[in-house]
């Protein structure tokens, strides 16, 4: 099976990639997604294997880092907590809406690469990310895409 790449948004002050790589085995639960069409890329595509670019949005939009998916989608147990913030009534054991995959860390990137640096590189111009109005918390990127952020990131002279 061949591997996808995707993009995780997360506000940095909700859940940072320092707080991945401070869990325990450096493996997360990527869940509290309210969105139908993120939840289907979390439920029907992603898979073991596959690679993200953890993404901090909000305050300094930067792609910050790599994740590994390390296991496929699941029902989110956050949507039947009625203390969680994601809590969702509609969302019960028997027929769950809305799902979760796990993550590991990969690697923080040496430099954030800023979104404004993302607009003016030619091969991220179709990327999703930077289309006008995408809110999207999980996306797909292209082998390419994931390729040039990774460089970008890891430059020693950003």
């Amino acid at each position: 099976m061949e591997t996808k790449y995707w993009l995780l948004k997360s506000e940095p002050g909700c859940y940072s990639i320092d707080d991945l790589a401070a869990e325990p085995d450096q493996v997360t639960s990527w869940g509290g997604v309210r969105n139908f069409q993120a939840r289907n890329f979390l439920r029907d595509q992603m898979a073991v294997g596959d690679m993200a670019i953890f993404y901090h949005s909000v305050t300094a939009p930067s792609a910050v880092g790599v994740a590994r998916v390390v296991r496929t989608g699941y029902p989110d147990p956050t949507a039947w907590e009625p203390e969680d913030e994601h809590f969702d009534p509609r969302s019960t054991p028997e027929k769950p809406l809305w799902f979760a995959v796990d993550i590991r860390f990969v690697k923080k990137f040496a430099n954030p690469v800023p979104l404004k640096a993302m607009r003016m590189v030619p091969a991220l111009f179709g990327m999703e990310l930077l289309r006008k109005g995408s809110r999207l918390s999980v996306m797909p990127v292209s082998k390419e895409e994931f390729a040039v952020i990774c460089k970008m990131g890891d430059a020693e002279d950003s």
